[in-house]
């Protein structure tokens, strides 16, 4: 599917109003440019007071009042947050966390793959769906709203989990406990229905086959409810959900109880919410590398659902943010920035989270900017929309890497998206351009440098491609911890990293915690000028045919390599087997995707460069200031800078929080 033109918005709630105000707010999104909104996801209460009475009138008014405006309307089903009449009728809806069962209240606290909560749920998704799909105002429609499992661990789930085990190991036992080590500690399961709740399991593989399982109960809702939208809409009109990520008050990293890759499958479009650091601590990098997930999954353009306009306190923007930050998630790949929300809410949970509008409803600096971007975005959007990139370089991540490691943690001070951080951002500020994917969805062919970071829990079929990938002309990155499970969290029995040895050049017999230990450069890769120091882990490799690029200054430890590099067949590996400063992983990488031949440009992070193709057949290329000092960009191509419509060539000044997209000649 493609769009004809980008859509610019904001998340709103004429339910949530102090008073009637829906003309004026209508005005005011004129006057700012937007065209779309998105309406209806949190308002089931509203919509269905009472069991099986029903009153759309609300919804039709806003739909009405849009359609006339000529503001596009995205449709939210409103099973995120369930009326209290049906956790009183049945309380068994709620979500049973080890073996609590949470009293309603917030958000998000439900089982949803209770019967009874599917069964009202279907009949508020049918009735308000079949009400609104022929509204001309809809465009398209989003599932639920940041689906996770919630931690369920509720009578049925575990049912449906035992069920689920018995069906993959063909009812054999013997199997069973003898694939997760179920002896130890008397934990072995001699007959079906012995099988304990998960709640009390000791057992890490157990533990993490049980996250698969929840996150495949996420994969079916959702396409439950995709199926259930598709039977009424219009063959113009979408659907989307929004995921989101690891949240440390912004998007942070993968997101541990969902499986984006397989969970997106059913939807006509991708979608997300992304939020990231505002003010001096701005980098960007959290809408990089979310747009670079989204627009992996669907391999197309991706809709940004929501993102902070004012948000908290701490995430209010400097001037120039917001405006800088809409055009850098469409040259991620974005061909929607929708805010969440519009007007800020005077009373319940997310009083202070803001929106556009502050609690007094008038014109304000964000407003401002927001009218400025939009009415940019509107002149430029044929420029715009529908933008595509190649990247040469995928991150290759692993829901079930991360979760293996919540149970065998590496360190108490990081966790899995530390890593796969640490490396992400320094591709973002060398301004190499990345895809990310997962092993079940990967065209490995497609790239020349494969990023792997802790690559924990991983069957050998894909351990033996990813050997095959090397020895035929491809090129990985591998960190620490790769390669040491397999898909049910087995430790291999052969010396780590198992099968990547052989890729790699390499093995281990012993790991310890650094104490204090630093690296020793062997050559010119690394420079003694850098923090050398390490954090959490050490691998003690042993070099078989590997190059040593850093060893280990303990003396104890003297005769180990810490970093290696192998060429294999056709191709090479490095092998990170510490964890090493941001300083060493920016040269590592930098050396080498030169070394490679990968795009990159001479200009470094704060200068921030994306380039695509758009439907005119001309290369765009945005730059970005994240700073707030003005800079000078040393080399740019001959085109028109098209947001001052003017030609440009050679060197060019970009203001604070600036950006320029200059379409090539």
């Amino acid at each position: 599917m493609s769009f004809k033109k980008i859509l610019y918005g904001t998340a709103y709630y004429y339910e949530y109003l102090p008073y009637d105000r829906l003309d004026e707010d209508i005005k005011m999104m004129l006057a700012a440019k937007i065209n779309v909104v998105r309406i209806g996801e949190s308002t089931w209460s509203t919509y269905e007071p009472e069991d099986g009475k029903f009153d759309f009138s609300k919804l039709d008014k806003v739909l009405d009042a849009m359609h006339k405006a000529g503001i596009n309307v995205i449709v939210g089903t409103p099973t995120y947050a369930i009326p209290s009449w049906l956790a009183r009728k049945y309380p068994e809806v709620m979500v049973q966390v080890s073996g609590h069962r949470k009293a309603y209240g917030a958000r998000q606290i439900f089982d949803i793959s209770n019967p009874i909560f599917l069964k009202y749920a279907d009949r508020i998704i049918r009735k308000m769906i079949s009400h609104v799909a022929n509204h001309p105002a809809v465009i398209g429609y989003q599932v639920d709203n940041e689906t996770k499992h919630y931690g369920t661990s509720s009578s049925n789930v575990q049912q449906g989990f035992v069920q689920f085990m018995k069906h993959r190991f063909n009812g054999d036992l013997d199997a069973l406990n003898q694939e997760f080590g179920l002896d130890y500690w008397s934990n072995r399961i001699n007959a079906w229905e012995d099988f304990p709740s998960m709640d009390g399991t000791i057992n890490g593989s157990l533990q993490a086959e049980f996250e698969q399982y929840r996150r495949d109960l996420v994969n079916q809702y959702l396409k439950w409810q995709v199926e259930l939208v598709n039977e009424y809409k219009l063959s113009n009109q979408f659907v989307t959900h929004n995921f989101d990520f690891e949240w440390r008050g912004y998007s942070y990293g993968i997101q541990p109880d969902v499986d984006h890759f397989k969970a997106s499958e059913p939807l006509d479009y991708a979608g997300v919410d992304i939020y990231h650091p505002s003010r001096k601590h701005l980098t960007g990098a959290e809408i990089s590398f979310a747009g670079d997930e989204m627009r992996t999954l669907k391999n197309d353009n991706y809709l940004v659902l929501e993102t902070q306009a004012q948000a908290f306190k701490q995430q209010v923007p400097y001037p120039g943010q917001l405006r800088q930050l809409a055009f850098s998630h469409i040259a991620s790949g974005a061909n929607m920035v929708e805010y969440w929300h519009w007007h800020s809410i005077h009373n319940s949970a997310e009083t202070y989270w803001k929106g556009i509008l502050s609690h007094d409803f008038r014109p304000n600096p964000v407003y401002n900017e927001v009218s400025q971007t939009g009415a940019e975005l509107d002149r430029l959007s044929p420029h715009l929309v529908n933008l595509k990139s190649t990247a040469e370089v995928a991150f290759l991540v692993s829901n079930q890497s991360l979760t293996a490691m919540k149970n065998f943690p590496f360190s108490d001070k990081h966790n899995y998206n530390d890593v796969f951080r640490s490396l992400y951002d320094e591709f973002y500020k060398l301004n190499i351009h990345t895809d990310i994917s997962d092993e079940h969805h990967i065209n490995l062919s497609k790239y020349k440098l494969v990023v792997v970071p802790l690559l924990y829990s991983i069957s050998d079929q894909f351990l033996e491609k990813l050997n095959e990938y090397v020895k035929n002309g491809g090129h990985v990155i591998y960190t620490f911890k790769s390669g040491f499970t397999d898909e049910h969290v087995k430790v291999r029995t052969v010396p780590q990293p198992g099968i990547i040895s052989e890729a790699c050049g390499i093995h281990y017999e012993l790991f310890v915690d650094p104490d204090g230990c630093e690296l020793v450069p062997e050559d010119k890769t690394i420079s003694k000028e850098s923090d050398l120091g390490l954090k959490d882990w050490m691998e003690l490799l042993i070099p078989d045919t590997a190059q040593i690029i850093a060893k280990y200054d303990d003396p104890n430890w003297k005769d180990y390599a810490a970093i290696t590099k192998n060429k294999f067949g056709q191709g090479s590996t490095i092998y990170i087997g510490c964890y090493p400063s941001q300083g060493v992983l920016r040269q590592l990488i930098k050396n080498y995707v030169d070394e490679l031949g990968i795009q990159r440009t001479e200009e470094t992070f704060p200068i921030i460069i994306k380039q695509a193709k758009n439907e005119l057949g001309k290369q765009i290329t945005f730059y970005f200031n994240y700073s707030s000092q003005k800079l000078t960009i040393q080399d740019i191509k001959a085109g028109t800078e098209l947001i001052k419509d003017r030609q440009v060539s050679g060197q060019i000044n970009i203001d604070p929080w600036g950006v320029l997209v200059v379409e090539g000649q």
